[in-house]
């Protein structure tokens, strides 16, 4: 009997060794676009505001991607351009990924609209869920729009 057993034993462990195993395949497609970082950067530091410097703009500090890790850059004092306002650069959020949005030089006039037409926008989301919004539409004009006659 020990025999049999031991003979069973055997052939199941072979039928289990002839048996094909199974494939464990996996593929992966891994797209890298020029300047799309994977990892979200991390919040920005906090840097003081230097004393003003004549004839100079404040740069404020950020992350920058190094290929494999963000590293901290400080901030630095740009030479003021008569006219003109900087806005500073910042990270995008961009098909899954993030990219870095250098900072510029705007006319100074272009920036304000700009800025005003952002919190407008911002602004518009907030009133849209109100209960008057219908009634305070009526009353306010967007930025920029009764210069073209929209309003």
């Amino acid at each position: 009997m020990n025999i049999r057993l031991a003979a069973l034993a055997m052939a199941g462990a072979l039928c289990i060794l002839a048996s094909p195993l199974a494939a464990n395949a996996q593929v992966s497609v891994n797209i890298n676009v020029p300047g799309l970082v994977m990892a979200p950067p991390p919040p920005p530091r906090y840097e003081p505001l230097p004393p003003p410097r004549g004839g100079f703009v404040w740069v404020p500090g950020r992350w920058a991607w190094d290929g494999r890790a963000y590293a901290w850059r400080p901030g630095g004092w740009q030479p003021e351009r008569a006219g003109y306002a900087y806005a500073p650069g910042r990270w995008i959020e961009d098909r899954g990924g993030w990219r870095w949005a250098e900072g510029d030089w705007r006319r100074r006039e272009a920036y304000r609209e700009a800025r005003r037409e952002r919190e407008w926008n911002e602004d518009h989301g907030r009133r849209h869920d109100r209960d008057h919004w219908h009634e305070r539409e009526r009353d306010f004009c967007p930025p920029g729009q009764a210069k073209k006659g929209n309003c």
